[in-house]
């Protein structure tokens, strides 16, 4: 697994910036979906540090803060679409 995570948090922070690109673009609804999985597989590799925190410290303050930025984001969208 560790082998992987970089592979894996990049995979889905390109799928959250589709998902929002497709939800600016297309519509929510169909920008909804990359977007989850994205944060779904940022969520696995944000986990697995979270329990390895000494060795992932600092990446681990960094997804936070940009983890948050994400759903901010997503959050403010679907306000201002409906």
């Amino acid at each position: 697994m560790k082998k992987y995570l970089r592979e894996i948090e990049v995979s889905g922070l390109i799928l959250v910036v589709i998902g929002i690109a497709m939800s600016w673009i297309v519509g929510t609804q169909y920008g909804v979906w990359p977007c989850a999985f994205g944060l779904l597989c940022w969520l696995i590799t944000f986990l697995y540090k979270a329990f390895h925190w000494n060795e992932y410290e600092k990446e681990n303050r960094q997804n936070i803060m940009i983890l948050i930025l994400a759903i901010i984001i997503l959050f403010v969208q679907m306000l201002f679409r409906q």
